[in-house]
Order: structure tokens, then C-alpha cells, then sequence
């Protein structure tokens, strides 16, 4: 049984953890500031506008029912949507405005949705395609900054996809300015090695802070205003007076805005909610987010984001780790860190528009390959080598073509394996089993196939077993597991043992696992 005491929340959780969360909140700050300014600039938005998203998204949402320790912010997941979205809307102050509009028209989908309950279709996704996904979005991260840590003029790759980038970094380096490209690569040595020091004083830095504790000097030194392009440099401009309802309407009778729209819902919310369930598994309390309040909550904090020009938010996982890790213990980290980002729009803009660009590219470079890193790939192929196919197969399709294909390809392969492997198509979609109540033990007999498509069927039957209840499921009768279910099976049972509650799980001694991985795909033997 969890005997930790949980924290106190709302006013009485202010009072109580003021100290706590307003240090934790100060240190997420100096990580969020550059972040932020990274990534809407990578998105084609003004950079000073990553900056309003963070704010709104710590001041804001704490007042719904969001997830204690998650962070709201700009996410470095949506850059490739983003930018794309700016571009087709025709670039520049318009492009912009239209995507802000359809991040309005986004955030009430993500209200209703939170409003009707629907938290849980992320577990419709099947985990290697969703890892694709993401790690697709990691490869066009990197392809898309490589060029602005070298300095080049971004006329030189304006337009170009993920593939062509790659393709053209030996063109990139030839035409790179070695002053800006000396800061862009010292920036991610910083990046990759700071993790991996052991010294307290510096672990207590956060990295791109540490980054900016470099560049900044550097172009001083450099003086950069004077000699180098004005791409080189973060511009905020008059950020106080560009505040307005900037959100343009006027494309939203046509089939890209609507394209874009279902883009952004399908990414976001479902990042969003992956966040939050990894930071519920890393919260010391054990607390359970309501992931439907969740949802409300930021689809409000992204209403307000998108009308003023903002970008959209998420629950962020760097920022909502490294909140964990600073010793939060309640939202109001996310509130101070809101706070905090005010006031430096407000007393610090000639400092930060002293920040290089290839610094913040730096960043962006290492986030994305937090997203794509090889062992992303080994992990998959350990799971089984149809989840590698699966996720290859997404990461392929995105690259090539864009994000919502590449996540569609990855889940039709995912039937067609399913299907090849004696799952009727009926049954992709069904949840077939019972529920057996004995002497306070609930047992789930399981029919059929379990896997990611029915999952939230199953999710629905296991629902109403009494909270007091042991539990047992039982596979014994069941044609196939897949790698989805056994995930969440496990992490169900994990979450009955904080409880107190005994969760068995029985019936595999006759499948056959796909791979060695406890969470592989399991298959009936005949």
C-alpha cells in the first residue's frame, strides 16, 4: 500500500509548497525561455509569441483541472505541422494569422472532446507507429535546424523538405559563417554532454541556460549586430504592441484549414496525453491525472493562445521531467514558471535579442534527437520485428509525404499484421470477454484477440470492477496479445499494486512471444 502522503493542492497547496514550487518554477523558467523562442521561430511564427504560449499555458490552464506536475508550453513535436501550416497559408504575418485561427478552431475541438470524455482515445494508437511518429518529427526537427546552426542565409533552403535538407548538409557547411556556426556547435556540445556530467553544481543548470551563459557573451564580443545578417539573431520587436487578436478566420472554408486542423487536434492531444501519463508514472505521489480535465484545460489555454498569436500548447515532457526532477509538488510550479517568463517580456527583451539563433538551434537539434535517438529504433526491434516494420514504415511515410499519412500507414500496417496473424476484422474493433466476480476477486476472461484497436473497449469492461476488488486477467482464451495491450495491461497492474490491490495475470503459458521483451506481442500456439 502507498502510505506517502500526497501534497495538499489548490490555495492550500500554494501555502503549503510556496518555497518548492516557486524554486522549481524560477529553474523550469530558464529552461522554457530559449526553448520557447526555439520553437516558434522554427515554426515560422514571430519567436516572442513561444514566449506568450509558456505564459498563458502556466498562467492560465492551472485553474482547470490539468495534471499536477506537466508543464504547458510550446512543444517542439508541432515545429514541422507549424511551420508547414505557415507556409501553405502563404508565409510570413498572414501565413501566421491563418494558423492562429486554426489553433482557435482546434482548442474548442480539444474542449469538447475533454467535455465528452474522450481522454482516452489515445490508447487507440498502437505504440510502435506513435514512437514513429515521433521520432519522424525528431528527423525533420534536426534536417530543418542544421542549417541555422551553420548560419546559413535561410534563402539558401527555403522550401526544402526533410529529405532535400539532408541531402544538401555538404552545401550547408560550404556556405556556413563560421562565427555563428562556432556558436551553434559549441552550443551542442553543451546540449549532449551537460547530461552526462556528474558534478551537482552544474547538473543544477539547465542546459540551454548554460548554452545562453556562452552565446550571449560570444555575440557581444562578436558584435553581431553589426556584423552579421539579421537572421543571426532573435528579434522581438515591439512585443507589448503586437498584442492583439490576431487570429485570421478568412481561409476557414477551405480544405487545408480543415487539414491542418485535424493535424494539430491529432498531434497534440495525443502527445499531450502520452505526456501526461509518463509524468504520472514519474510523480513520487502517485497521483492520477484526470486526463478529460486535462484536455479542457488546454484546449482553453490554447483559445486564448491562438487569438493572441500564439503557438499551440501542450503538456511538455522536457519541461514537465525536468519540473519533477526540480522537486515540484504541485501546478503552481507551472504557474511561478508563467510568472517568471512575464516579467522577462517585460524588463528583458534587449537581453534576449541578444541570443543567436544557431544557440536556440542547438537546442532544437538536441530535442530532436531526444525524439529519434537510435535507441528509439533498438528498443522497437527488441519489442519484435514486426513493431520495427511498423514504426519504420511510419517514419518513412512521414518524411515522405507528411505527418497524418505516416501515422495512418503505420496503424494499416498494423491490421494487415494483425489480420495476417488470424484476427478477424470484427474483432479488431470488439472487445470479446466477460467479467467473473468471486469472493471479492474480479477475473477478466479475455476472448479473441486483445490489442490496440479494442483496447478501449476492454479499458471500458475493466472499468467497472469494484475499486476494492482483487483482480485477475486471464488470457488463457485468447488468440493473440498484441504489444499495445500487453503495455497497457502492465501498467494497469502497476497501478493496482500502488493501490493496494492485487492484479494477476494469467494465461500466457500457451502463447508464444514474438521476441524475449516482457511487452511482446503474444500468440496463441496451436
Amino acid at each position: 500500500m502507498n502510505t506517502i502522503e500526497k501534497p495538499k493542492m489548490g490555495l492550500q497547496g500554494l501555502k503549503a509548497h510556496f518555497l518548492t514550487d516557486l524554486t522549481s518554477g524560477f529553474l523550469v523558467f530558464l529552461l522554457a525561455l530559449p526553448l520557447s523562442l526555439g520553437i516558434a521561430k522554427a515554426s515560422g511564427f514571430p519567436a516572442a509569441m513561444g514566449v506568450l504560449t509558456a505564459i498563458i499555458g502556466g498562467l492560465f490552464t492551472v485553474f482547470f483541472k490539468v495534471s499536477e506536475l506537466s508543464i504547458k508550453g510550446p512543444a517542439a513535436g508541432l515545429i514541422t505541422i507549424s511551420a508547414a501550416a505557415v507556409l501553405e497559408f502563404g508565409g510570413g504575418t498572414h501565413g501566421w494569422q491563418i494558423v492562429c485561427a486554426l489553433i482557435v478552431v482546434m482548442a474548442f475541438l480539444q474542449i469538447i472532446m475533454g467535455l465528452l470524455k474522450l481522454g482516452s482515445l489515445s490508447d487507440f494508437f498502437p505504440h510502435s507507429a506513435v514512437h514513429g511518429m515521433l521520432a519522424a518529427i525528431g528527423i525533420i526537427i534536426i534536417a530543418k535546424q542544421i542549417p541555422v546552426l551553420l548560419g546559413d542565409d535561410p534563402t539558401l533552403y527555403k522550401g526544402e523538405g526533410p529529405i532535400a535538407l539532408l541531402l544538401d548538409i555538404p552545401k550547408f557547411v560550404l556556405h556556413s559563417h563560421w562565427h555563428i556556426a562556432v556558436i551553434g556547435v559549441v552550443g551542442l556540445i553543451i546540449m549532449f554532454v551537460m547530461p552526462r556530467f556528474k558534478v551537482k553544481f552544474i547538473n543544477k543548470i539547465p542546459a540551454p541556460m548554460l548554452v545562453l551563459l556562452v552565446a550571449v557573451p560570444l555575440t557581444i564580443i562578436w558584435h553581431f549586430k553589426q556584423t552579421e545578417p539579421e537572421y543571426s539573431l532573435v528579434a522581438i520587436g515591439d512585443f507589448w504592441g503586437s498584442l492583439a487578436i490576431n487570429a485570421d478566420f478568412s481561409e476557414i472554408a477551405t480544405f487545408a484549414f480543415w487539414k491542418y486542423v485535424i493535424m494539430f487536434l491529432f498531434v497534440s492531444t495525443l502527445e499531450s496525453l502520452l505526456t501526461v501519463k509518463a509524468i504520472d508514472s514519474l510523480d513520487p505521489y502517485k497521483r492520477q491525472s484526470n486526463y478529460n480535465g486535462d484536455l479542457i484545460g488546454q484546449g482553453a489555454g490554447n483559445v486564448i493562445s491562438g487569438l493572441f498569436g500564439g503557438l499551440p500548447m501542450i503538456s511538455e515532457v522536457v519541461r514537465s521531467s525536468a519540473n519533477i526532477g526540480f522537486g515540484a509538488k504541485t501546478k503552481w510550479s507551472n504557474f511561478f514558471q508563467g510568472v517568471f517568463l512575464l516579467l522577462a517580456m517585460i524588463f528583458i527583451i534587449p537581453l534576449i535579442e541578444l541570443i543567436p539563433n544557431a544557440a536556440l538551434a542547438a537546442m532544437l537539434i538536441y530535442a530532436g534527437y531526444r525524439l529519434a535517438a537510435p535507441r528509439e529504433f533498438i528498443h522497437t526491434y527488441k519489442v519484435g520485428k514486426e513493431q520495427l516494420v511498423i514504426f519504420l514504415i511510419t517514419v518513412i511515410v512521414t518524411l515522405a509525404e507528411d505527418l497524418l499519412l505516416g501515422i495512418l500507414a503505420g496503424i494499416l500496417v498494423k491490421f494487415i499484421f494483425h489480420l495476417a496473424n488470424g484476427v478477424s476484422f470484427s474483432n479488431l474493433f470488439s472487445a470479446r470477454g466477460e467479467i467473473i466476480d468471486v469472493d471479492g476477486t474480479s477475473t477478466l476472461v479475455v476472448e479473441d484477440a486483445a490489442v490496440f484497436s479494442n483496447l478501449i473497449s476492454f479499458k471500458k469492461k475493466l472499468s467497472t470492477i469494484p475499486d476494492q476488488n482483487n483482480v485477475v486477467i486471464d488470457f488463457e482464451k485468447s488468440k493473440l496479445v498484441d504489444h499495445s495491450f500487453m503495455s497497457f495491461i502492465h501498467n494497469y497492474q502497476n497501478e493496482k499494486r500502488e493501490m493496494g490491490i492485487t492484479c494477476e495475470i494469467i494465461g500466457l503459458e500457451n502463447h508464444k512471444p514474438f521476441s524475449s521483451h516482457p511487452l511482446a506481442t503474444h500468440k496463441l500456439n496451436k
